[in-house]
């Protein structure tokens, strides 16, 4: 079940007026603070308990607040004054973010080793801790990217040689083959090559390519029965 309403009155228990007022300012404090960050808005927030302890929230300060806003009820009756003091609070907002680009580039230009007459030691060894620092994140990430390339090449090497090792052996085994077949008779020798033979397709014939190989087979066949 949701929750219900209630009404809006003053709460004569003191005990849950007092455990009330510290929840709805809790919230009412955290609404101030959420206002200001997600619109970018100048909150000044002043409560007063029943009891007189003050409790306040604002993004700059409250007596600046203040000070704003008593400057903007006085010049309502006039809307040139209000844009003025529009005009002047851009302006100053303008200021701060040149100040804060200057600041930036400046930094920037000490990053790279220029203008660096004007600061004293202590901005020198804070530079100095700095770009230490970074010198060190960058060795640590061009040592990491070198250990897995030569990883990676170790690897590589490894699988070829793998390779060369296979068909070293697939190439002394064919020689060996060979040197047998050469030492035995021509009928024993023709034997082993039938053997060695594939079998047929489907249809009971060879490739042509495998009987292109086996024409020194019908060659020597040729041969024994004519000394025979």
């Amino acid at each position: 079940m949701g929750r219900g309403k209630i009404e809006i009155k003053r709460i004569e228990n003191t005990t849950n007026r007092q455990v009330t007022f510290c929840k709805r300012r809790n919230g009412l404090l955290k609404k101030a603070y959420e206002l200001s960050v997600l619109c970018d808005a100048e909150v000044a927030l002043v409560v007063f308990s029943s009891r007189g302890r003050l409790y306040e929230y604002a993004t700059n300060s409250v007596k600046t607040t203040i000070g704003r806003y008593k400057k903007a009820c006085n010049e309502t009756t006039n809307n040139g004054f209000v844009s003025e003091a529009n005009a002047q609070y851009y302006q100053q907002e303008a200021s701060k973010l040149r100040q804060q680009i200057n600041g930036i580039e400046s930094t920037n230009r000490n990053l790279m080793g220029e203008s660096l007459d004007s600061m004293s030691i202590r901005d020198l060894k804070q530079l100095e801790t700095r770009l230490e620092k970074g010198i060190a994140k960058i060795r640590s990430k061009k040592n990491d990217l070198l250990f897995a390339e030569i990883e990676y090449m170790q690897r590589r090497e490894i699988e070829l040689q793998n390779d060369n090792m296979f068909f070293r052996n697939k190439i002394a085994e064919n020689e060996r083959v060979h040197q047998q077949m050469n030492m035995l008779p021509p009928t024993a020798a023709a034997a082993v090559e039938y053997e060695m033979m594939p079998p047929f397709d489907s249809r009971n014939f060879l490739e042509v390519n495998l009987m292109q190989q086996n024409q020194h087979y019908s060659q020597q066949q040729r041969t024994a029965l004519q000394l025979g």
